[in-house]
């Protein structure tokens, strides 16, 4: 006779709880299905409304520090404080309600900072909430933009009087330009992150039928002309090209398409119009396909009519800038209208891309999870 005990064994479950159990996990699957089938891709995050709202207010607000940039470069005020970050060694400089050049470099300052305190809020919040890591990924990418732009907006004061050998502009002038590129390159992301954060992006009704591959790619297209356009048209802006070719839209007072001479600002401004009108071109394209696309929702086709609307205020903006020799109001509302158009474009192209990037990104998050868990 032994003296170990027998070994104890769970007592079985009884039908009525092991019905209930299953139950309770087939409802569990099926609300986890309905979720996911409303959203169209599997593992979308529901609605987060404060957050969303957040990355909507930055993507606002971007233009109201676009336009101050660019009035302040256009009323030449860059350099109405030769100091930084303080004005004449103030938060509060005297006499900058009154003076409009000290005012706009003033108001350029203090809308930075409001946007980089909106982006760092935004950063953090979506790396403690949010679950898709593209979006994660994208407020780190807006915050470091917003540092660097700061950084170099900074440096421009602080080195204009630095000279750079066999140029006409200083290094802290040259800084102008990388810090205009990148604004293009900030509003961008912050529409990115508003557009993958807003209820029509997580809510999006199962079942509708995705943009096609051509609607995508001709989008992508368009996008990538926009910032090679908005790029040639900063290199003209600070290197005061603006004007090189005096007439519109020929490129002489004897109506000849091709400039009479060439010297590298004429060439800046002529690469501007050519590629306004390569735009012009792939623009319309891009709205056509919209509209006829089975794809398209009513929000992307009224989209579209917004994006030739800027289009054709855009071209009118650009020819009064020639014909009012850059009056300053008329080439802020260029520069604030181009960088609208390039935004309107990229949403619409989000929009176009929203499938693909949410299936790659929870095939990678599945992925993940797989390989930790294995």
């Amino acid at each position: 006779m032994s003296d170990r005990n027998p070994p104890q064994t769970e007592p079985p479950m009884s039908k009525a709880a092991s019905l209930a159990s299953a139950r309770k996990g087939g409802e569990a699957l099926s609300t986890t299905a309905a979720r996911r089938q409303k959203n169209g891709v599997c593992g979308l995050p529901k609605y987060n409304a404060p957050l969303a709202w957040v990355a909507a207010l930055g993507a606002a607000w971007v233009f109201v520090l676009v336009a101050l940039g660019a009035f302040t470069t256009s009323i030449g005020a860059g350099m109405i404080f030769p100091d930084w970050p303080l004005s004449n060694g103030s938060i509060n400089p005297e006499g900058w309600l009154q003076n409009i050049a000290m005012f706009a470099e003033h108001s350029h300052r203090l809308s930075g900072m409001v946007m980089g305190l909106i982006t760092i809020t935004l950063a953090v919040w979506l790396w403690r909430s949010e679950e898709r890591a593209w979006l994660r990924r994208a407020g780190w990418a807006a915050l470091a933009i917003v540092i660097i732009q700061g950084i170099i907006g900074g440096k421009r004061v602080l080195l204009d009087s630095l000279s750079v050998p066999g140029f006409e502009m200083t290094y802290g002038q040259m800084l102008r330009i990388p810090h205009g590129i990148l604004a293009q390159v900030y509003v961008c992301l912050l529409i990115a992150i508003a557009a993958g954060l807003s209820r029509g992006w997580v809510e999006r009704a199962a079942g509708r039928l995705p943009p096609s591959a051509g609607l995508r790619r001709t989008g992508a297209l368009c996008v990538g002309l926009l910032l090679v356009q908005l790029t040639v048209a900063a290199s003209m802006r600070h290197n005061f090209a603006g004007l090189a070719i005096p007439t519109f839209p020929y490129s002489t007072a004897a109506n000849d398409l091709l400039p009479a001479s060439w010297d590298y600002r004429i060439a800046l401004n002529f690469a501007h119009r050519a590629i306004a009108a390569l735009l012009g071109v792939a623009l319309l394209w891009f709205a056509a396909k919209l509209w006829r696309e089975r794809g398209a929702t009513l929000v992307m086709r009224c989209g579209a009519s917004l994006m030739i609307a800027l289009l054709v205020f855009q071209i009118m903006l650009g020819a009064h800038v020639i014909w009012q020799l850059r009056e300053p109001h008329v080439t802020t509302g260029h520069v604030v209208c181009g960088a609208l158009l390039l935004a309107t474009t990229f949403w619409l192209t989000c929009l176009a891309y929203r499938d693909v990037i949410e299936t790659a990104s929870n095939a990678r998050s599945e992925s993940r999870k797989q390989a930790h868990t294995s």
